[in-house]
């Protein structure tokens, strides 16, 4: 055994638990199974230390996997460590926080580690909404254990070492490690959207804590706050200049300019994420068309369209603010949905999931329109039709069926361009401005870009009591 090796698993829990405060659970277990000389292998605590301790002051339990021990291979009492601490954390509501470093399931225990495995799956989907699940990945995750940060509610990956894969890259037709490592944090952030963060061992533990620190210990619990030395009333005089780069406007208007971007290297075009308002969690949906780096620089731009990827993002993310009694706010600027022949094949399901997550959320909504809102996309943003409790706009913003003057093109199609662009301006002013949609009750109020930071937090404190119901029934299947 090396004590290098053992001492990593340890040395990331101190890393990320706040000091001396971790206590360990079940140290003495070692492997029950005996088969193909396991018993003359030691396996001190089977491969993986578990036990609890504290982040900022809160209740956390963790189970961080030792490599030293037969390659950090899931026997049957690894497996089964790592259910009772789930019994333990859903006893008390706090989060469980796997640390991930296993070559998988151990060959000598085969159905007894399979089936205790299982076990594991089972206790995820119990605690699914209600307790917060995150997993970090140092080393390899593969095969089944894949299975165990998508059923988690946040992913995170050390950016060189790392590796996710169902199915390892060599094992796809067709493909070859060297051509397309499917493992790689890289695809796993950017293709397949199930890695939430990625940074160096350091960072993303620090990151961890961070997240931590945001998030309710449990879906009853509401005591995520922070006292907020920042003024509630605060300008924001650039904020109008961010309508393209929506995670530049999050942090704007956030306490302390502060804005957690999860998924930041998926479907770029919606933006998710937690602030703080009044020193309470917020959950943040923003449609983007621009990305600047830290430079101010442009790197990227898009259609302000839904996409497929953008609607399936934000629609889980709305789904577990929902859960954990998180209230949601959204910055709207879209005008329809991406048009491709690859999109088309999902984007009415991925509009409906964004819709359905949307209207069913019982917790506070707010929804500014920043930009353009057009069509049934402005509806799966958040509209009030769709269950927004307050909808605001800054004046320059669009709200209607479509573009003015296309509007005017359809309805006046044998028209001369002088004629177009007249009934363009009053299509505009009667049925697509701000000032329409107020007018018929579908805003609450238009205000100036620079005021959003005090409407919101003021929206956000009147429903904070906020209490809906939905018709009976044991669950939806959208």
């Amino acid at each position: 055994m090396s004590n290098t090796a053992q001492s990593l698993a340890s040395k990331r829990i101190a890393s990320l638990l706040d000091e001396n405060s971790f206590v360990e659970i079940g140290g003495c277990v070692t492997a029950r199974n005996t088969d193909f000389n396991l018993s003359e292998k030691e396996t001190p605590a089977d491969g993986v230390i578990t036990g609890y301790g504290v982040i900022d002051g809160s209740l956390v339990y963790v189970y961080s996997q030792d490599a030293s021990v037969l390659n950090g291979t899931i026997g049957e009492m690894h497996a089964k460590k790592i259910v009772r601490l789930y019994d333990l954390a859903m006893k008390t509501g706090a989060p469980v926080i796997g640390l991930v470093d296993c070559a998988g399931l151990r060959l000598q225990e085969a159905t007894d580690a399979l089936h205790a495995f299982g076990e594991i799956y089972t206790k995820q989907v119990m605690a699914s909404g209600v307790i917060p699940q995150i997993t970090g990945i140092f080393g390899t995750c593969g095969g089944g254990l894949a299975i165990v940060p998508a059923l988690t509610d946040f992913t995170f990956m050390e950016e060189k070492s790392g590796k996710l894969f169902v199915n390892s890259p060599n094992a796809l037709e067709g493909n070859e490690i060297s051509k397309c490592d499917t493992s790689s944090a890289k695809y796993q952030s950017e293709e397949a959207g199930l890695v939430d963060v990625l940074g160096s061992e350091d960072e993303i533990l620090a990151q961890m804590r961070l997240l931590v620190s945001m998030l309710p210990s449990n879906y009853e619990d509401n005591s995520s706050y922070e006292d907020c030395a920042d003024d509630l009333n605060r300008v924001c005089p650039e904020l109008e200049n961010c309508v393209g780069d929506t995670a530049i406007a999050l942090s704007q208007i956030a306490d302390n300019n502060e804005f957690f971007e999860v998924k930041a290297a998926y479907a770029k075009d919606m933006v998710t994420g937690f602030i703080r308002l009044n020193g309470a969690s917020v959950g943040c949906v923003a449609n983007r068309s621009e990305v600047y780096n830290d430079e101010g620089e442009k790197t990227e731009s898009f259609d302000n369209v839904l996409s497929v990827r953008g609607c399936k993002k934000a629609a889980d993310f709305v789904k577990f603010c929902d859960a954990f009694e998180i209230p949601v706010l959204s910055l709207t600027n879209v005008k329809g949905y991406k048009a491709t022949k690859c999109a088309e094949a999902n984007i009415a399901k991925a509009a409906a999931q964004l819709t359905y997550a949307f209207t069913n959320a019982t917790v506070p909504k707010v929804n500014i329109v920043i930009g353009e809102a057009f069509g049934s996309a402005y509806l799966a943003m958040n509209s009030k039709s769709t269950g927004a409790d307050m909808v605001y706009a800054w004046p320059g913003a669009q709200i209607g069926m479509m573009d003015a003057r296309l509007a005017a093109k359809i309805m006046y199609a044998d028209s001369d361009a002088a004629t177009i662009n007249e009934k363009a301006a009053e299509y505009a002013d009667l049925q697509s401005s701000a000032m329409a949609a107020a007018k018929r009750g579908y805003v609450d109020a238009i205000i100036e870009a620079e005021d959003t930071r005090k409407y919101v937090i003021g929206a956000f404190e009147m429903l904070f009591t906020k209490r809906e119901d939905r018709p009976s029934k044991k669950h939806g299947t959208v």
